[in-house]
């Protein structure tokens, strides 16, 4: 383990560390390269694939670490969006709406496109960087662990195909 993941994980709370270690590990399994940063607000890692294209990030906030999703395989594996639990799914429908979707001269010609995708039932459009924001703690690490296990599986049975 690197000295400034070490110097990141030390600046959160307890409680949090072994969540955040659990899915660094996760990632680092999955192939990616951490990046971290010290921002003026805390930490920032990214986990990057080997294509340099980037999987999560931790977020620190004075509410506690959160993790951000940026997955690419989600139209295969979109079911499991409805096994989430309720406060995840809450997250997902609150995030904004990617404006790009909607009307690409509304949004910045730079930004990335977000999500559409169906959640229990419903359409959504999402924000690339607010629709998988997600808190980091004992309730969602089952949760986000799966998330990051189903975007594996689709990077596997994408470069197979």
């Amino acid at each position: 383990m690197s000295a400034a993941f070490d110097d990141f994980k030390q600046s959160l709370k307890p409680a949090e560390q072994a969540g955040v270690q659990a899915l660094h590990e996760a990632l680092l399994n999955q192939g990616c390269q951490a990046e971290i940063k010290e921002a003026k607000s805390g930490y920032t890692v990214s986990y990057l694939k080997p294509e340099r294209k980037t999987l999560a990030n931790f977020v620190c906030r004075k509410t506690g670490v959160k993790l951000r999703l940026y997955p690419e395989g989600l139209a295969r594996y979109e079911a499991f969006l409805s096994t989430l639990p309720e406060a995840m799914k809450k997250a997902i429908r609150k995030a904004s709406v990617c404006k790009r979707l909607i009307d690409p001269d509304d949004c910045n010609p730079r930004c990335q496109t977000g999500y559409s995708f169906t959640l229990d039932g419903e359409s959504f459009q999402k924000c690339r960087y607010m629709a998988f924001f997600f808190n980091v703690n004992e309730s969602t690490l089952p949760s986000l662990l799966a998330f990051l296990e189903q975007e594996r599986q689709a990077a596997a049975a994408t470069i197979a195909a």
